[in-house]
């Protein structure tokens, strides 16, 4: 029974000393997500039941979420958001996947390939707006100089509204593509070869083989690639600064760009701590949803 016992001790002290050694070293990453982001989120938070200019703030507990969620502005911009995710995000995932794909076959000039379409992704943004902002000028773009090579005049693209959502999603589809294609091909070079064997043995064919074999498999990549590209549907905006300013009116306008205008245009600290506690929500929802509900579906 002694021996037991003390069997028992030096396996909790074991493990305390192992827990407490863990903790230590995460401690540090601990201190800086206090600092940077738990601590920003609950002033946030606190910020979003004040109203009024930023040095006479004063208590209005509910009203500021009651004017935000009944202004139109910000239902429009929502909406904006809805319609960038659908845009960008399967698109991107789709090309991302199929290139992957590709490019993981054994041929001459796939490292040169796998760079070009990767560039685009270390290029900042607001460079990218620059670029793309030349090509959609309207008569003097390099989009315009093409149409206009077929005797076609293209219209203003980021001055009319029913099209400069479309020209802000394929912006970003170019951007964001040969960024998610790295993980597509990191997570098809770890896939099992020898069941590719076996599946070409049967004789199967190779969309089949896509199907039944690499898609499934893939899954896991999938979801986080998802979870990246939704998030950055939301966190994207730089190019707006430069490319629209959300205009016109607020048809190109995001949540996080609408939150930088009611915090830095209007100084309205009060509303943009709401808007940003709605941004905190969705974003934990969807990520929530993706690894509570759909990562039980997913074969690992």
């Amino acid at each position: 029974m002694d021996n037991t016992q003390k069997t028992s001790k030096k396996k909790l002290s074991f493990s305390f000393k192992q827990n407490m050694f863990a903790y230590l070293l995460l401690l540090p990453s601990f201190i800086f997500l206090s600092l940077f982001t738990f601590y920003p989120t609950l002033k946030s938070i606190h910020l979003s039941f004040y109203s009024g200019p930023m040095t006479r703030l004063q208590f209005s507990g509910l009203d500021q979420y009651k004017e935000v969620f009944t202004d139109e502005i910000f239902k429009k911009v929502m909406m904006n958001n809805i319609i960038f995710i659908i845009g960008t995000v399967p698109t991107s995932l789709f090309l991302a996947m199929y290139l992957a794909i590709w490019l993981n076959k054994k041929m001459k000039g796939s490292a040169l390939l796998r760079t070009s379409f990767f560039y685009p992704t270390v290029i900042p943004l607001i460079a990218v707006a620059n670029i793309w902002l030349f090509i959609y000028t309207p008569q003097y773009g390099l989009l315009a100089k093409f149409l206009q090579a077929f005797g076609e005049n293209g219209p203003n693209w980021l001055g009319n509204q029913s099209t400069v959502m479309i020209a802000m999603i394929i912006m970003i589809i170019w951007k964001d593509t040969g960024f998610f294609m790295i993980f597509y091909l990191a997570g098809l070079q770890n896939l099992p070869k020898d069941v590719y064997e076996a599946a070409i043995m049967e004789g199967a064919k190779p969309f089949q083989i896509f199907r039944h074999i690499t898609f499934p498999l893939l899954m896991p990549t999938t979801l986080f690639v998802m979870i990246v590209a939704i998030t950055n549907a939301f966190k994207n905006v730089d190019h707006l600064y430069i490319m629209t300013k959300g205009g016109p009116d607020n048809a190109s306008n995001l949540l996080l760009y609408h939150i930088y205008e009611a915090a830095f245009t209007n100084w309205d600290l009060g509303k943009a701590a709401v808007l940003t506690v709605v941004l905190i929500v969705v974003l934990l929802s969807i990520t929530a949803f993706n690894y509570l509900f759909l990562d039980k579906k997913i074969h690992y």
